[in-house]
């Protein structure tokens, strides 16, 4: 029997915070590029939060278990998540964060994708495919905006965004594996610490393979280093797995629509990135096909209700 509650105020809050910090993530490593590559940064974030989810679980006395079948999809989304934040950080160099966090944000569209084909209780509903149609017409919107934000190579704003549509791809398959796999079963720190391990290898790997370790300490990075490591990539998705286990995961996931919503709004305050008419033309499209996509079942519960609701108003 599913025990996950409604949301109430308090998974409302959490939410809330939840997206402004995912929002101000790729602000953040755009802000400090200069002095601290991306890739190596989210590196460095990913270590640091593996070292503190495999304390945390030492103190609860949880095992990274191997007889029960979890490695290998674990080398697999770890893998998944180090793919995915290369394709960040590369994709920050070429473009706008705001454009980022909209791109990145469209893997709950490619996760639905992979679970309606691979298993039979996720097939999506007519809302949903809806939802999916919005949000690939928005992309093509979306991606003929050119204005170039300042510090963007010109010319490459369009690879840029690419690559952040890439990492988006790669979440959604991430989300895949997971729930198609062992891990499903698995507790969420030890999923947890697969996907941190992986990215931490992956990322720094490539931070050194290309030239990309220079490092200038300044009061900024330290910020931006503890914001990353112990707000991000460890308190937010223990938060997150926390939620996921007590409320129901269909409002959760229309509720992160806000996310790139946080991600726009910094980009252009912090980074004074501007925001192109064709790009925001776009994005809206793709943000209501998010939230169609996360909560379809969800959206389609509600509507049913205010027509029930609306029937019984008319008698």
């Amino acid at each position: 029997m599913d025990t996950r509650k409604a949301l109430d105020s308090q998974a409302i809050a959490l939410m809330l915070v939840l997206c402004l910090i995912w929002g101000l993530q790729q602000v953040v490593l755009k802000a400090t590029a200069a002095d601290i590559a991306p890739i190596f940064q989210i590196g460095l974030r990913s270590g640091v939060a593996a070292l503190l989810v495999g304390l945390l679980m030492f103190a609860r006395g949880e095992r990274m278990r191997v007889s029960d079948g979890t490695w290998r999809p674990g080398v697999v989304v770890g893998l998944l998540f180090g793919l995915e934040f290369l394709l960040v950080g590369e994709g920050l160099r070429h473009t706008g964060a705001s454009h980022m966090v909209v791109f990145l944000y469209t893997a709950p569209i490619f996760a639905a994708l992979g679970l309606h084909w691979k298993l039979p209780a996720e097939r999506l509903s007519a809302v949903q495919w809806l939802g999916i149609a919005l949000a690939f017409a928005g992309l093509a919107i979306a991606f003929f905006g050119r204005s170039q934000p300042p510090g963007v190579t010109p010319g490459n704003m369009l690879w840029g965004d690419f690559l952040g549509l890439m990492a988006g791809v790669a979440w959604g398959a991430t989300t895949v594996v997971v729930r198609c796999s062992t891990l499903a079963r698995a507790p969420a720190t030890q999923t947890l610490l697969y996907q941190l391990v992986g990215a931490f290898v992956l990322l720094l790997g490539a931070a050194f393979a290309t030239g990309q370790t220079h490092l200038n300490l300044t009061t900024q990075v330290w910020a931006s280093l503890a914001f990353h490591s112990l707000v991000v990539s460890f308190a937010s998705f223990l938060v997150w797995f926390w939620l996921l286990r007590h409320y129901l995961a269909s409002p959760l996931g229309v509720f992160s629509f806000m996310t790139p919503l946080f991600g726009i709004a910094f980009g252009a305050w912090l980074l004074s990135e501007p925001i192109e008419m064709s790009f925001m033309l776009g994005a809206v499209p793709v943000l209501v096909g998010i939230v169609l996509v996360s909560g379809g079942r969800w959206v389609t519960q509600a509507l049913r209700g205010m027509r029930r609701w609306g029937v019984r108003v008319g008698r």
